[in-house]
């Protein structure tokens, strides 16, 4: 019986063991929940989230209308006898007013206005710092892909040597190999030794990069993403440039923040005018004065407009600086349009460039390298081949491997330049 318990409970504990480093291992992220992550706990990103509010909460204060004013005074109190006699109340004179600031021209409502525009520029601008910053955090994202599929790369290069490598021995023993052909074949094994530490370095650095802008303090050893990292020719094709255009300047919020600091120009512009005009002060005042003679007005009322005299001071300069404003607010956004189109030609032709690259090397040329390695490594197994043959068709496959690599990581980045371009995501 125990020895039907002792292998059962040791299966036990393999089976427990195996169920908690897998629950210890987090599944890579996909760029749908590094974005969301981003999104959630970037810095940068929630700190402009928190300038967007306060632009809002000046939406209120821009809306408030003048508080009253309300005095009251103390006058004429008695602070010595007066023949011997001291009454100090009996020629008080108590006087309590309010006032109030009538602003016209739609003062108020004028810069709510320009408050609810200033909000919408700010918009815009957060807008366009998320859309930034989401094509910096792809970057990021694509880099750590390619030095993954590196990595694995150099991985399965050095694998595939090192099988060489024992057969290249085995070869020595049996006295079909010299020693100085198996010394430049071992020799060779650091430049993948290299390539496979270079790779690993890299990996970690673009896993550093890309927790940075997550602010995520995981230790990269226990971070992974993963997706598609690949070229596929019959997704490639590409929409004709001038549907991109249009949806750029649909989509681009730099250039919706430049048209719409046109509108605050012209509102801030209506607020200047509105300000150069005369805002009257109204007052109504109650007194009390007992030293009347007449025992009936002890008791008295006044009312009173004061009406500022606007004869040097007309707000001359904020109208025409604002009116100004307009012209150069035009400008801008005509040379933000002019930034939509540049952005947009230059990343489509990017990517048709590589495209045209990539097409090739999926069409043939990996192919072609796989079979001249395989080919001239048989050739030289069997004495069919030197040994410069052997080495350099290791050589050139390593290179059209990595080269395909990296066309890979240029064409990924073109697109994301390309959709930063236009604005929105049109091409995955």
């Amino acid at each position: 019986m125990m020895r039907f318990l002792r292998p059962v409970g040791a299966a036990m504990l393999l089976l427990v063991g195996t169920t908690a480093l897998c629950a210890q291992s987090p599944s890579p992220l996909s760029w749908e929940q590094v974005k969301a992550r981003f999104q959630a706990a970037n810095p940068a990103l929630r700190a402009d989230a928190l300038a967007l509010d306060e632009s809002r909460a000046a939406e209120a204060t821009a809306f408030l209308r003048p508080n009253p004013q309300f005095t009251f005074a103390n006058d004429g109190t008695q602070l010595a006898p007066y023949h011997g006699v001291w009454q100090p109340l009996s020629s008080t004179q108590l006087q309590s007013t309010l006032s109030y600031l009538h602003e016209r021209d739609r003062k108020r409502e004028l810069r709510l206005q320009a408050a609810k525009d200033t909000t919408r520029v700010a918009s815009d601008q957060h807008d366009d710092l998320q859309r930034n910053l989401e094509f910096t955090l792809r970057l990021a994202f694509l880099q750590t892909l390619q030095a993954k599929a590196t990595l694995k790369l150099a991985t399965a290069d050095l694998d595939y040597y090192d099988k060489l490598i024992a057969i290249s021995r085995d070869r020595f023993r049996a006295g079909d190999l010299a020693q100085i052909d198996l010394d430049r074949i071992e020799l060779q094994r650091v430049q993948y030794e290299s390539e496979l530490e270079s790779a690993t370095v890299n990996l970690r650095t673009s896993k550093i990069q890309l927790l940075q802008l997550l602010n995520d303090r995981t230790p990269t050893d226990s971070f992974d993403v993963d997706g598609p990292f690949d070229f596929a020719p019959e997704l490639s094709a590409l929409p004709d440039i001038e549907t991109f255009h249009q949806t750029a300047l649909d989509s681009r919020p730099d250039l919706r923040a430049a048209l719409d600091a046109i509108t605050l120009s012209e509102t801030n512009h209506k607020l200047a005018q509105a300000n150069g005009s005369t805002d009257p002060t109204l007052s109504a005042w109650e007194t009390f004065n007992p030293s009347f003679n007449n025992p009936n007005d002890k008791n008295t009322l006044g009312l009173s407009v004061n009406i500022p005299l606007r004869i040097f001071d007309r707000n001359q300069g904020e109208k025409r600086r604002t009116l100004i404003d307009i012209d150069r607010s035009r400008q801008l956004s005509d040379a933000a349009r002019a930034q939509v189109f540049a952005d947009v030609d230059s990343s489509w032709q990017q990517v048709r460039s590589s495209i045209a690259l990539l097409t090739p090397y999926k069409a043939h040329y990996l192919d072609q390298a796989t079979r001249v390695r395989d080919t001239v490594t048989y050739a030289w197994q069997h004495g069919g081949a030197s040994l410069m043959d052997f080495l350099n068709a290791q050589s050139d496959y390593r290179q059209v491997q990595l080269a395909y690599l990296q066309l890979i990581g240029s064409y990924k980045t073109a697109v994301s330049q390309l959709n930063l371009a236009v604005g929105r995501e049109v091409i995955q």
